[in-house]
Parts: structure tokens; C-alpha cells; sequence
């Protein structure tokens, strides 16, 4: 009895060691590639910025947040105010995030100052490949659900539900979640003001 009290003891001693060490380990690597992923995010944003709002040479302000209660949750939208070398105001790009097929659908999008959308990238999504991930393409200029120029000041929506905007097929529920996203980005954008003069713009971004 005493030989088996002492292989089971010696079996715990042996399993918490070895999770023990997997989990010193697991923390090193993290720690090694944090920098990494988080440099890489940093410029998938700086690169996202310059394409929704189609311009290489950017001063990007610090980015305010704005909440919103929409469907009874309390949405937190990224605004990053954009102007030119020159000092104009281009107008900004926001982040929002909504959730579609297959989990969240974070989109970035450009507006001018008039509130019409210069372009979109998707920074995150979990949608079907070949179906809901055409959603980086579909909505682009010159393509079916071309959403490009519009201005969402009426709410986008697909022309299954009685919109302008056609849906992609066979995903119209991640057509619905990305024009949830762009109508809620316009709504952040309208309530928050440009910034100017000598503001906080402090990154400036080029090729």
C-alpha cells in the first residue's frame, strides 16, 4: 500500500513539475513575441490609415475614443483625425467593430470631412474564407456591394433588407454586420470634432 501511496505521490510531484516548467516556458515565449505582435499590429494600423483614406503622406492626432450605446451596449469606436503634410484636414479614420458570421468584424474606415467614405480595410475578422472574408473586397470601388463616395448619413443597408448596397453572396448576415460597422463609424465620426490647429497630431505617417 505504501508503494502505491508513493508512485501516485511521485506521479503529482512529476505532473506539477512539468506544468510548472510549461508554464515557465509558455511566459518566456509570450514575453519574446509580444514586441513583435504588437509592432506588427501598430503597422497594420499605420498601413490601414493610409489606405482608407487614400493617402501616403499623413499626420495622424492622437486617437480619441468615443462611446456609444447602441442596442442597449456600450460600443467604443477609435477616431484617429487625419490631415495632410500641408496641415488640411483630410477628415479621419475609424475603428469599429461589430459582430458577424463567425465572431467580431473589426472594420477601419475613412471619411472626409463631409462625412462620405474614402475607403475601408478590415483589420480583424473570423468570417468563412470564400464567403464572408470577401467582405475585404466586395465592398471596395468598382465592385458589386461598392460602398465607396457613399454617404451613410441614411444608414446603409443591404437590398435584401430594402437598401442600395447588394450583399455578398450567400453572406448576408456578415454583409449585414459590416454595414452595421461603417454606419456605426459615421455616427462616431459625426459627433467628434476634427482637430486643428497646433492640436494633438503627433504621428506622421509616409511611405
Amino acid at each position: 500500500m505504501k508503494k502505491l501511496e508513493s508512485s501516485l505521490l511521485n506521479m503529482t510531484l512529476v505532473l506539477t513539475l512539468v506544468a510548472v516548467v510549461m508554464g515557465g516556458i509558455l511566459a518566456f515565449v509570450n514575453h519574446l513575441t509580444e514586441g513583435p505582435i504588437q509592432e506588427q499590429k501598430e503597422k497594420t494600423l499605420a498601413d490601414g490609415i493610409k489606405t482608407v483614406m487614400t493617402c501616403d503622406d499623413l499626420v495622424v492626432a492622437d486617437p480619441v475614443e468615443v462611446k456609444q450605446n447602441v442596442d442597449g451596449k456600450e460600443l467604443t469606436y477609435i477616431i484617429y483625425n487625419v490631415k495632410d503634410a500641408q496641415g488640411s484636414n483630410l477628415g479621419a479614420a475609424v475603428e469599429s467593430t461589430t459582430m458577424g458570421f463567425g465572431g467580431d468584424l473589426k472594420v477601419l474606415v475613412g471619411f472626409n470631412p463631409e462625412g462620405q467614405i474614402l475607403g475601408y480595410t478590415l483589420l480583424e475578422h473570423a468570417e468563412t474564407p470564400g464567403l464572408g472574408a470577401k467582405a475585404d473586397q466586395w465592398f471596395q470601388k468598382g465592385q458589386k456591394g461598392d460602398i465607396i463616395g457613399k454617404d451613410p448619413k441614411e444608414p446603409l443597408t443591404v437590398s435584401k433588407d430594402g437598401g442600395q448596397v447588394d450583399a455578398i453572396t450567400a453572406s448576408t448576415i456578415t454583409s449585414r454586420a459590416f454595414l452595421k460597422a461603417v454606419n456605426q463609424a459615421y455616427n462616431a465620426y459625426k459627433v467628434t470634432p476634427a482637430v486643428d490647429g497646433e492640436s494633438g497630431a503627433t504621428e506622421k505617417i509616409e511611405n
